[in-house]
Order: C-alpha cells, then sequence, then structure tokens
C-alpha cells in the first residue's frame, strides 16, 4: 500500500508562508524568463568566470606552499573533511582588520557553507531552552527568520525606521519578552543598506544600540552582506567594528565580494564562555558543535578557492571590489534616476532613497500581492519582490522605509544589483506602466 503523509504532521518549515513565498519568486522567474528582474537580489553575473577557479585553487595551494605544507599535507587539506571551524581563520582575520578594523583571533572564526549555516548555528547554540526567542529588525531578511523557523526559535520584531533600527525601541522590546517569562537571546540586524528595505543606522545610532545591547544584556548578531557597496566613501564601521565589549556575533559571506556559488560565509564569535570547572573557551569554538552536526565541515575545495581569491586580493576585498562597486554604485543611481524619470510627477507613489547597496523600496497605491506579480510578469514583461514576503504573517505594522502602512501589502522591493544599467530604467518603465493602470482600474 502506498504511504500517504498528512502535510499538517509536517514540520511547520515545510508549509511555512516565507518559504512558499521565496519558491513563488522562482516559479514566476522561471515561467517568465524574458521579464526584466528587478526581483532577483544577486550579484552581476559579469564579474567572474569558470577560469578563475582554476587560478584561485592554484593560489592557494602556492600559498601553503609558502606556510610550508608538503605536498601531502596540502592534498589532505583539499581532499579530507579537514576541520570542523574550517581553514581559512587566519586569512578572514587579516581581511576583518584591513578592511573593517575589527581584530579577533583566527580562533574566534568559523567558515560556514554560505551565511545562511552562520545564522543556523548562531541561532542553535545561543537559543537553548524553551522560551529563548529573537529579536530582528522588521521587515526582515527571510533567511534569518527562515532559519529561525525550521529551529523553532522564535522571532520577536522590532520596528525599522527610515534611518535603520533605532536603538532607543529595543529596550521596550525587550522589556514585554522578558515580561511574558521568555528570554531575549540576541537581535539581528543587517546596519549597512539592510535587505529588504536599503536603510542604513547612522554611525551616532550604532554607537548607542552598543550601549542599548549592553543595558539590555543582549547579544547583536550583525549581518553585513552589502557594507562594500555604499555610493560613496564614507566611513560607515561596523558594530563589530565599534565593540568593546563582545556584544556583536559578526555574520559573513563572500557571495557578494567573490559570487554565491562558492557557498563560503563565516561567523565571528570572540565571546567568552566558561564551564562549570571555570575553563574558558570562545563561542565560535564552542559552536563547531552545532556545525559538526550539520555540514561536518565547509568544504574544503570551495574554502580553497576563496582562499585562493583572499591572497591575490592581497586580504583586502575592499580594494579587490573596487570595479564592483563601482558597478553597482551606478546601478543603484540609475533605479534611482528611473524611479524620478518615471513616478516623480505621480504623487500616488513613493519610494526611498538608499545610501547604497542593491534594493529600494516602492510605496504603491494598490496591492502588491502574489496575483499582482504573476500579471506584471505576464503583461508587463517586469518581475519585483512583494515587501510583505519580508513582514511576518499576519503582521499589521505601522510605516515601512518608504512610508505605507499594513506590513509592505502596499510596498515593493526593486533589487539592481543583477542586471545591466540599460535594463533598470526599461524595467522599471514597465512597472510604471503596470502601477499606472491597475491603479486607474482600483480607481
Amino acid at each position: 500500500m502506498t504511504v500517504l503523509l498528512r502535510r499538517d504532521d509536517l514540520h511547520a518549515s515545510v508549509t511555512d508562508p516565507e518559504s512558499a513565498s521565496m519558491n513563488f519568486l522562482n516559479e514566476v522567474a522561471a515561467r517568465f524568463p524574458a521579464a526584466i528582474s528587478l526581483a532577483a537580489g544577486r550579484p552581476y553575473d559579469g564579474f567572474h568566470t569558470t577560469d578563475d577557479l582554476d587560478r584561485y585553487l592554484r593560489s592557494y595551494l602556492a600559498h601553503l606552499e609558502a606556510l610550508g605544507l608538503t605536498h601531502e599535507q596540502r592534498q589532505r587539506q583539499l581532499l579530507q573533511y579537514g576541520r570542523t571551524n574550517g581553514h581559512l581563520g587566519a586569512l578572514i582575520a587579516r581581511m576583518l582588520l584591513v578592511d573593517e578594523g575589527i581584530e579577533v583571533p583566527e580562533q574566534a572564526v568559523m567558515v560556514t557553507s554560505g551565511c545562511q549555516e552562520a545564522m543556523v548555528v548562531a541561532l542553535r547554540g545561543l537559543c537553548a531552552r524553551p522560551g529563548d526567542v529573537v529579536l530582528a529588525v522588521e521587515p526582515c531578511y527571510v533567511g534569518l527568520t527562515g532559519a529561525a523557523r525550521v529551529l523553532g526559535v522564535e522571532v520577536v520584531p522590532v520596528p525599522e525606521s527610515a534611518d535603520g533600527l533605532d536603538p532607543d525601541t529595543v529596550p521596550a522590546v525587550v522589556a514585554a519578552v522578558r515580561a511574558s517569562g521568555r528570554r531575549p537571546r540576541a537581535l539581528y540586524l543587517v546596519p549597512n543598506f539592510a535587505n529588504p528595505s536599503g536603510a542604513s543606522m547612522p554611525v551616532a545610532a550604532r554607537h548607542r544600540l552598543l550601549d542599548v545591547a549592553a543595558e539590555c544584556d543582549l547579544l547583536l548578531l550583525e549581518d553585513d552582506p552589502y557594507g562594500l557597496f555604499g555610493l560613496d566613501d564614507e566611513p560607515r564601521p561596523t558594530l563589530k567594528a565599534l565593540d568593546t565589549g563582545e556584544r556583536v556575533v559578526y555574520l559573513g559571506s563572500f557571495a557578494k565580494s567573490c559570487f554565491p556559488g562558492a557557498r563560503v560565509g563565516f561567523l565571528v564569535a570572540d565571546q567568552t564562555v566558561v564551564d562549570a570547572s571555570g575553563r574558558r573557551t570562545l563561542l565560535a569554538e564552542e559552536l563547531s558543535a552545532v556545525k559538526s552536526l550539520l555540514t561536518v565541515n565547509t568544504s574544503p575545495v570551495a574554502q580553497a578557492v576563496i582562499g585562493g581569491f583572499l591572497v591575490e586580493a592581497g586580504c583586502s576585498v575592499r580594494a579587490a571590489g573596487k570595479e564592483k562597486t563601482a558597478f553597482y554604485r551606478r546601478n543603484l543611481r540609475t533605479l534611482l534616476g528611473a524611479l524620478e524619470s518615471s513616478f516623480g510627477d505621480d504623487p500616488r507613489v513613493r519610494w526611498n532613497t538608499p545610501a547604497g547597496g542593491f534594493f529600494a523600496v516602492l510605496d504603491v497605491p494598490l496591492t502588491a500581492d502574489e496575483a499582482l506579480l504573476e500579471t506584471s510578469g505576464r503583461d508587463y514583461g517586469v518581475l519585483w519582490t512583494p515587501m510583505s514576503f519580508f513582514y511576518g504573517a499576519g503582521a499589521d505594522h505601522g510605516s515601512g522605509p518608504a512610508g505605507s502602512g499594513g506590513g509592505g501589502r502596499r510596498q515593493i522591493r526593486l533589487s539592481c544589483s543583477a542586471l545591466p544599467p540599460e535594463d533598470i530604467g526599461e524595467g522599471v518603465r514597465r512597472l510604471a506602466q503596470l502601477v499606472d493602470d491597475r491603479a486607474e482600474e482600483a480607481r
């Protein structure tokens, strides 16, 4: 007899609306391959080729040889399982010091299978008891909320303002969580050009947030995939660089600075852990037990590719990425200029003006849901992302990043990273036609 499983007997993450929304985006993109995608937040395809893989591998092997590793040792490092926390700790620690002024020992670095694994490891390690929760800026990157859902960890939203997280909103949320008998363990945020909102925290607010974290006895999970790509060269120090109290667990990735296919991310956890006997270790070392049960270790071959990239870059992805930074700056300026050209005379439509990154948010006078996205792809040849995907189910919040209400239901996330500049204006023009047509119909 054929086995039939009840869908409602499967874990909640299987039927998670947020996971379903991301699958829906992929399906829509597959159904309308000719549409211009202002939805995809991936890096531009033109920066690397498969020829780079062999070169990076050879650069890394030469680096290992210069360190004194024998041929057999070099072979073993790339072809065997290897250390759970990876073998790029020294190079990543050097990169963080050179590019961000973050000084941590290499033992505080864990190399992960993408930043997604870093999130899972951090959440699983920190949220140990029933009632342990994580706070997160809302709207929030679905990778974090999805990871929490898989682990059964509750996410408590902290509303975002136009300038990113307002630190002074955090104590009230923490107090409410504790009053309910739950324990807030950490706050997740993207201080630089956040996904999905594009918002960025002022430097003064970053200092204030560190003070608030200390006052509330709260760790900060800082995710920084877009920090290299500001519209200007204004210094935007990471929270980790400003952190003097070891409050920040730093989450990083090489998806944007190198390429996503390597699937190499990392976390930096230099917090001290003390056991019952008084023995002290670093949090990253303790979290290796979690990682060992997830992926055993990050692919040594993938690590070698990224290692070669770092070696060739002199451990400065900021210096090596100047061409990418210039490209993304041009694309974001192109997107903002196209919005002004297409919507500047329409008082029904507003948008924010991010200072960098890949994303902007558009307020529209109609419900920006899956049905409208399907129509947009089929009839207008342009794709985008409903902002409602980045809010908790059933959320009914106040103003989003560009000032609209209702948990993002009348907001659209636009991404400019994956397109050649000439396609951005045409994509926005098609979107403007959709908004105009459908708003007239709704009226």
